[in-house]
């Protein structure tokens, strides 16, 4: 007899991987799988490039959920990858939830990671990883925005658990690498002046391209009179952004976005 102490709770598991090919001038597919709550949707398009919506079925992540991405932009090709929606990460009865991101961008190819925010909810844990491989002369933007609580609802995080790594290297050599932990007593960290003063939302944005550095002052002037900051080395330009709340980083991120972009406004699925 199965006991009720026996009984395992219901955990989401997923995974998701497209792979792209360039055919006749044109983004293709060339491998697309889909497994679990992890799904993949792309919007039809008429300009020669790929754009594809990833879905989380389950509605949400707590204690115990896996998902993995996998996003192989292959030589000469143009993708764009985002979500459906926000991810929320509920309250853990126990471990953490996990996301892992797996990319890499051929040889003279292009891929824009501009998932929507992750919504961190009281007592939530997330443990996320992005991993980044570019050739040589490929281009990449990445995005990973954090919404603690939705201020319009009175949410705060008092308490709880976000580690965030970052490695991106190009033609095998580290270019970026970053750690964010925050544990604990959240609303007590983060009330400080040296992390988020108090705000709820932050996001970092990576812009890896030849033209990054003639882009830094026309970021620097779009951030004017906000919390942010724009730094550029080599072919690397890093922004870092704080806002009360996620209406207001939108604001802030979709123009830059945009500059980024060379003109196109975010993916459809966007909006304020």
């Amino acid at each position: 007899m199965t006991t009720a102490s026996a009984i395992q709770p219901q955990r989401t598991r997923g995974t998701g991987r497209l792979a792209t090919k360039k055919v006749a001038g044109r983004t293709r597919l060339d491998i697309f799988y889909q497994e679990g709550a992890a799904k993949i949707r792309m919007p039809e398009s008429f300009d020669g490039r790929l754009e594809a919506v990833l879905i989380n079925t389950s509605g949400g992540l707590t204690g115990g959920d896996r998902v993995n991405w996998q996003v192989d932009a292959g030589a000469g090709t143009h993708v764009t990858v985002t979500t459906q929606a926000c991810e929320r990460v509920y309250k853990s009865s126990g471990g953490h939830a996990e996301v892992n991101s797996t990319l890499s961008v051929g040889a003279g190819a292009t891929l824009h990671w501009l998932p929507q925010e992750t919504i961190l909810f009281d007592q939530g844990a997330l443990r996320r990883r992005l991993d980044v491989e570019l050739a040589e002369d490929a281009c990449f933007i990445g995005l990973e925005a954090v919404l603690l609580g939705r201020k319009a609802m009175g949410e705060t995080v008092a308490s709880g658990q976000f580690r965030d790594r970052w490695r991106i290297r190009r033609a095998g050599q580290l270019i970026h690498a970053e750690e964010l932990d925050l544990s604990g007593a959240i609303d007590q960290r983060m009330a400080s002046r040296a992390t988020l003063a108090g705000h709820q939302a932050f996001a970092t944005l990576l812009y890896c391209a030849p033209d990054g550095e003639a882009k830094l002052e026309r970021i620097r002037t779009l951030a004017q009179g906000q919390i942010a900051g724009a730094s550029h080395w080599k072919d690397k330009l890093v922004v870092r952004i704080i806002a009360s709340e996620g209406f207001e980083l939108r604001k802030i991120l979709i123009p830059i976005i945009s500059l980024l972009r060379n003109g196109d406004a975010p993916p459809k699925v966007w909006h304020l």
